[in-house]
């Protein structure tokens, strides 16, 4: 039975919401039959309805109420006519009125296009929100209905409302104020104000109000933040060394002498690699294996191909690649890649050339004899 307390005079029955229901926004009492003259205990914080076939009867006012059709004529429209007139048949809702926080929302928002870089990356929103009932009668009649009564059936569907309007707000704020994705902390204070407004008219028809939210955070998708980082560091980079060319021979370097630094044959074929790169860095022609013309050896030095004076020709170190060129705009192509990173053009496997007067190594887009100074065709 449900039955909270019986007094054994006059054996009346007490209805209240129990303990255990203290904090859901609605609490539907389990019974449908309730006997006369029944002791009802409505909260200051509450307001109790009673509901037949999807209509409300009545409200009930705050404080303990004794049901008697004497006191509140609207029980004469629900008395059980079985009973003999002492008993009541309808739905009794108790509805809580004050403000109820720390309800969490969250979830993809969509995918949409980063006015700073033009890709398209995914956001997501993890949040919580403090909602109040406005309208207890709107709540009944619209949301809950012939439904099953409980507290997620309000908390879930405010929830989706909430993603919903998130969604439509944050992709027309982006695409309205050209706001940064990686950014968008420090405009969550506009992004609460506007989703607010937003969703208001979208729960009021519904008796529901959210009244503020707390703790929103809007992140990227953990793979679109690595990319969308990466890229703006590219982009910084190239603009603070002059321009796409001078930043992809400055990174190609960088990876040379890392891999000079973890010596081996990995280091050696460093070597070569960055002395192909050095002369074209310098704009001088020499590839590996020549020196620069007119470079004086040391004291009484063995003369080099270039004849007296000169001094030796270095030598490409064993097993060390030479350096890979791109036919199509020279520009040099770091090891292992298929594709020119400055035009796109496919990689041609590198090969040297040799000076037709001294027989001196050249590298495939030199001019000149880097020991001799001869033409090269």
């Amino acid at each position: 039975m449900n039955i909270l307390g019986v007094g054994h005079d006059l054996n009346r029955q007490f209805i209240a919401r129990p303990d255990s229901a203290k904090e859901d926004i609605l609490f539907k009492w389990p019974d449908v039959t309730i006997r006369r003259f029944t002791q009802v205990t409505v909260q200051p914080d509450e307001t109790a309805l009673f509901v037949k076939e999807g209509k409300i009867v009545g409200t009930l006012p705050q404080g303990r109420s004794t049901l008697d059709g004497a006191l509140f004529p609207f029980l004469g429209d629900i008395v059980d006519s079985a009973s003999g007139g002492n008993m009541y048949r309808a739905e009794l809702y108790f509805i809580g009125t004050r403000e109820f926080v720390d309800l969490p929302f969250g979830g993809a928002i969509d995918n949409i296009e980063d006015p700073q870089t033009s890709l398209a990356v995914g956001l997501r929103v993890f949040g919580e929100y403090a909602l109040s009932v406005i309208d207890p009668q709107a709540l009944i009649l619209k949301l809950v209905g012939t439904r099953q009564a409980s507290n997620e059936l309000i908390t879930d569907w405010s929830s989706d409302q909430l993603l919903k309007a998130l969604r439509t707000g944050v992709v027309s704020k982006l695409g309205a104020e050209k706001w940064p994705v990686l950014g968008l902390a420090a405009r969550t204070s506009d992004i609460e104000s506007a989703l607010l407004g937003d969703v208001a008219p979208i729960l009021a028809p519904y008796g529901i109000r959210i009244t503020r939210l707390g703790n929103m955070t809007i992140t990227l998708n953990p793979e679109d933040e690595k990319t969308l980082k990466g890229l703006l560091k590219d982009t910084a980079y190239t603009h603070l060394a002059g321009g796409f060319r001078e930043y992809g021979v400055g990174a190609a370097l960088k990876g040379i002498g890392e891999g000079a630094a973890s010596g081996g044959n990995t280091g050696a074929a460093a070597l070569g690699i960055g002395m192909g790169l050095g002369g074209f860095v310098g704009g001088i022609g020499i590839g590996p294996g020549a020196s620069p013309a007119g470079a004086a050896g040391g004291g009484g030095g063995q003369a080099g191909p270039g004849g007296p004076g000169t001094a030796p020709l270095p030598t490409r170190p064993s097993g060390a690649p030479a350096v890979a060129v791109c036919a199509s705009c020279h520009m040099p192509i770091p090891p292992g890649a298929k594709f020119c990173p400055n035009c796109g053009a496919a990689a041609v496997a590198p090969t040297t050339r040799q000076c037709p007067q001294c027989g001196a190594e050249a590298a495939p887009q030199a001019r000149f004899c880097g020991a001799c100074g001869a033409t090269l065709k």
